[in-house]
């Protein structure tokens, strides 16, 4: 049931990255987040009768893991926004490998034959997103965007910086995933997902008066912001309800859940008609071979 769980968990996130990108052609990065996080926590305001009760060090860590979530939010769109999905979506997949190492170090994971052998082909599938040998240069920035023009010298740095983004993400939604099966040891699913969406909406409120971002009406109407926060409560607690079980691994779990990396590719392929998909087809492909050999482990 708690990988069950989890691939549920893998689906909408995959559909959540379509979303995001669509979304973001009307509105920033900035009021989307505010406004999708506020509408998360009204949809989930209904469990506020079992959210009750956490001791004042649990509500620390959950306001921990709420920000570390903030700034790889914030890191994850700035990269989509910029990045093709499909690319994004094998990006993505590199937590595998971050997760592994948390849940090895922390938790006392074992890594088996299978598990080992599965980041193996996760790792190199990685590194063959690095090597191209369909076309000589990829274009990383979204076709649709309308940036202005980047002078050709600029955009290899340009490009780095969002791929850094991206990965940096991946690290911070690892290290969340560790702090999910830590604080569900403790608590029940309703008050950790209360608890973190509203420190989320808290965190974001600030970060637009400091910056001060001018929320638009439009928002509100952004259809995808609605879809992404209806998303994001199913998706949180699913897993959640995953983390409880005592004998759910989360290295075992951050591979299940780049199963939506085929849904990225798909979007990218025929709602964004991105290009190079044969190349990251490819990629995909040698990395979830390692996820379904490490799950057998």
């Amino acid at each position: 049931m708690w990988m069950f769980l989890v691939l549920v968990y893998g689906i909408i996130k995959g559909l959540r990255e379509i979303c995001k990108k669509k979304a973001l052609e009307k509105n920033s990065v900035t009021e989307v987040l505010l406004v999708y996080t506020f509408l998360s926590l009204i949809i989930c305001s209904p469990q506020i009768p079992n959210a009750m009760g956490l001791t004042f060090n649990q509500y620390l860590w959950v306001a921990l893991k709420a920000f570390v979530i903030f700034v790889a939010w914030i890191a994850g769109f700035k990269a989509i926004k910029k990045l093709p999905i499909s690319l994004c979506g094998v990006l993505d997949l590199s937590r595998v490998l971050f997760a592994t190492v948390l849940g090895v170090i922390v938790l006392g994971e074992k890594i088996t034959f299978y598990k080992g052998l599965g980041l193996l082909f996760v790792s190199c599938g990685l590194l063959f997103l690095k090597f191209n040998p369909f076309e000589k240069k990829e274009k990383l920035i979204d076709a649709e965007s309308n940036e202005p023009a980047v002078p050709h010298h600029e955009k290899k740095s340009t490009n780095s910086f969002f791929i850094f983004l991206a990965f940096l993400s991946c690290i911070l939604n690892a290290l969340s995933g560790l702090l999910d099966k830590i604080l569900m040891k403790e608590m029940n699913s309703s008050q950790l997902l209360f608890w973190y969406t509203l420190f989320m909406v808290v965190y974001y409120a600030i970060y637009a008066l400091v910056r001060r971002v001018k929320i638009n009406r439009s928002v509100w109407k952004n259809i995808w912001v609605w879809f992404l926060a209806v998303g994001i409560i199913v998706m949180d607690k699913s897993l959640f309800i995953a983390n409880a079980y005592p004998e759910s691994q989360i290295t075992v779990m951050t591979l299940i859940k780049q199963s939506s990396v085929i849904i990225a590719i798909i979007g990218g392929k025929f709602v964004f008609k991105e290009k190079n998909i044969l190349h990251k087809t490819i990629c995909a492909a040698i990395i979830v071979t390692g996820i379904l050999i490490g799950i057998m482990g």
